[in-house]
């Protein structure tokens, strides 16, 4: 029937029964309606011609909403559209519920569908009746679409196969649940079982079949329609064959729909319910909506677990392997990515080989998250190992790998990327550490007696903004029984911590912890992300707002395992070095929290702030009077009566201080007349090109105060 057409003398009989005809063609947008029709939607009682918008305004908009997916569906399964409507007043209240009926047809060339239906009012099913248990609550299209949202919600979290498929099988639908089910896949040109429920074990056997077999599953990837079949009987005279194969489980209806991704039928569905399903279009409806979600999250969860693979092999190709031990020193390492993406980011870690049993740590941190980042770390790391090996010094092997990533960025100016990296080679009978750094944080030192201490070191801007800038090295010592920890930021500042406040966090953790290395490490790392795994040597996190790379470098400690006595062994010593250069006179304030960290646990705070002065006295005499730069030394030791602690302060200067007596208007003068009043002994000591300025403060036992011995 077309447009403008008298409708036909059924319309009389529909008339009787009070079953109106309508006609609409999605091209002109022009819905024909009859007497009884124009009537039920609340129009006068004669024929009319309205446009969409105008029926639509007379509709309740979800059910307007719905009535183009219960098309497309009839379409795609070339079965009948039937929708419930409700139709709306002025008032926006619902004056009625009818029922549409149409065979709707799409024409290619116009791309346009076309139908002809009828319309008929009815009644809310009558509760206890088929119809209304399948309305559940009272309301069909309620219960529907809170289970709609619900299982939407549930397989967009799923994150593997098995969980989809877990969520897929706890899936309570409105007024009709499946008690089995099975997931269909395909393997070149035969059907596979991803996974089922409700199925006695091994039932998935059969299922490994060839496409061409006269079975419902692979009838629905061929086609990619789904396949409704009501009883056993149907299922029998339709797919005998295959039909013993179904019979064995005791079902009685069974639906088989297509699961569809970006186009393509990846597989299939069944549903198989204990007790005979109609299969209306209400019940199509809903299976059809969960067969697309279902594809959608397991499309979701084949691309996460891809890239999860993608990652472990990125990563145990990116990290190396600490290999066999390393005379007198011992490696831990731990890599973290973040959470997001491919979980492989910029950060890494590297230990090196080198000539004369030597050998380098190197940590650093690329920017970005991303591939593109993984990809750059992977070449900085790559170059970073020929120029140690080509046994260039530390300053030398970072200043070409500037270069290096400054050429890679003026390649692509439009992905310009930096990265942050220390390097330090070890030599591991000395424990001398030659460092340099290019914008990474400094590196920690844990004495033998758990004292933790941020060691500052010289450093220059991160690799790659400007190929010409230097990196100068900082030589300290690792005493034996210490550890070094370096790391990138991300263990610092995850979980909404700054530098201080994260370091502050860390340094609780280093200063507690009683396990060996291994066990420090993973502490390190739990006590920021909680338990984990990890793909070579200790616990990966699985959500991380930052990729972590942290290595732990220790002396052992001597006397361990060479057969000495325990009364043999030299009680632990707590040192720090610090160079503060006549360019750098702010270094003196970073000496200073050096020497209070050195002193943490210090039994007298007025001691602890005397030797600070002290300090600070001494090194500004230094810079003030002399061209030189001053090479700071503390120790704290415990030679049985006590604890003491020394400060030595050398510079290359000629000129030796001596003790004046400043008048009390006088602006300097004063720094020895302080040594001498609160320093227990101190001393000058001429060493060659230059002298040293030491003092001695002696740990308070019983209140004793400063034994003013010394002489300037």
């Amino acid at each position: 029937m077309r447009t403008g057409e008298p409708l036909p003398a059924l319309g009389d009989v529909l008339s009787a029964l009070d079953t109106g005809v309508w006609h609409w063609d999605t091209a002109s947008g022009l819905v024909t309606l009859d007497a009884v029709a124009a009537r039920l939607l609340g129009l006068p009682a004669e024929e009319a011609t309205l446009t969409e918008a105008q029926v639509r305004a007379r509709l309740h908009p979800v059910d307007w909403n719905e009535i183009t997916g219960v098309v497309q569906l009839a379409v795609a399964e070339g079965t009948l559209a039937e929708v419930r409507i409700r139709i709306m007043n002025g008032q926006n209240q619902v004056v009625r519920v009818v029922r549409s009926r149409s065979r709707p047809s799409f024409d290619p060339a116009r791309k346009a569908y076309v139908l002809t239906g009828s319309l008929q009012e009815v009644t809310e099913p009558t509760p206890g009746t088929p119809a209304g248990r399948r309305a559940v609550t009272g309301d069909w299209r309620r219960s529907r679409e809170a289970f709609l949202l619900d299982a939407g919600r549930a397989l967009a979290e799923a994150r593997s196969t098995q969980e989809v498929l877990r969520v897929a099988a706890n899936l309570s639908m409105p007024g009709f649940s499946p008690d089995g089910l099975a997931v269909f896949g395909v393997e070149g040109d035969r059907l596979t079982i991803i996974g089922h429920h409700g199925h006695e074990p091994g039932a998935d056997n059969p299922f490994y079949m060839p496409l061409d077999t006269d079975y419902p599953a692979a009838e629905v990837v061929r086609t990619g329609r789904a396949v409704y079949l009501s009883s056993p009987e149907q299922y029998r005279a339709r797919y005998p064959l295959t039909w013993p194969l179904a019979q064995r489980f005791g079902r009685q209806s069974w639906a088989f729909l297509p699961l569809t991704a970006s186009g393509r039928t990846m597989g299939a569905w069944l549903a198989a319910f204990a007790y005979p399903v109609a299969f209306t279009p209400d019940e199509r409806s809903v299976l059809t909506t969960v067969a697309r979600m279902l594809a959608q999250a397991l499309t979701r969860a084949g691309t996460a677990e891809s890239e999860r693979a993608l990652t472990d092999g990125l990563q145990r190709s990116m990290m190396p392997k600490l290999g066999p031990g390393i005379p007198g020193m011992s490696v831990a390492a731990r890599y973290v990515p973040t959470g997001g993406g491919l979980q492989v980011g910029g950060d890494w870690y590297d230990v090196i080989p080198l000539p004369g049993k030597r050998f380098a740590l190197v940590i650093g941190d690329v920017q970005g998250h991303d591939v593109r980042a993984a990809g750059l770390m992977g070449q900085l790391r790559i170059a970073l190992r020929a120029y140690a090996s080509e046994g260039h010094r530390p300053d030398a092997v970072l200043s070409r790998a500037s270069r290096f990533l400054h050429g890679i960025g003026e390649a692509d100016p439009a992905d310009m990327r930096f990265a942050t990296c220390l390097y330090a080679e070890v030599d591991p009978v000395s424990g001398v550490l030659e460092i340099a750094r290019a914008g990474h944080p400094d590196p920690v030192i844990r004495m033998a007696d758990r004292t933790v201490l941020t060691r500052p070191t010289a450093g220059g801007l991160p690799l790659g903004v400007d190929p010409d800038t230097d990196y100068p090295t900082t030589r300290i010592v690792l005493e034996s029984g210490e550890t070094m920890m370096i790391c990138t930021d991300g263990l610092i500042e995850t979980g909404g911590h700054d530098l201080d406040t994260g370091w502050q966090r860390l340094r609780g953790i280093l200063e507690e912890h009683r396990g060996n290395q291994e066990e420090l490490a993973d502490a390190l790392v739990q006590a920021v992300h909680g338990p984990s795994s990890h793909h070579t040597t200790g616990p990966l996190a699985d959500r991380r707002e930052d990729d972590i790379a942290v290595l732990l470098l220790s002396r052992r400690s001597e006397g361990c395992g060479c057969g000495a006595e325990p009364d043999t062994v030299r009680p632990p010593v707590r040192r720090t070095m610090l160079t503060v250069a006549q360019a750098e006179p702010e270094r003196i304030a970073v000496a200073r929290h050096q020497l209070r960290d050195l002193l943490h646990d210090w039994s007298s705070p007025d001691q602890v702030d005397s030797a600070v002065l002290l300090l600070s006295e001494v090194l500004t005499n230094v810079l003030v009077h002399t061209d030189a730069d001053a090479l700071l030394l503390a120790e704290v030791t415990d030679g049985g009566d006590g604890r003491r602690i020394r400060v030595e302060v050398t510079d290359a200067g000629d000129d030796l201080p001596h003790l004046r007596r400043p008048g009390e208007l006088a602006s300097s003068g004063r720094g020895l007349v302080l040594v001498e009043l609160l320093a227990h002994t101190w001393g000058v000591d001429p060493r060659g090109e230059g002298k040293s300025i030491w003092f001695e403060v002696y740990e308070h036992q019983d209140g004793a105060g400063p034994h003013l011995d010394g002489h300037g």
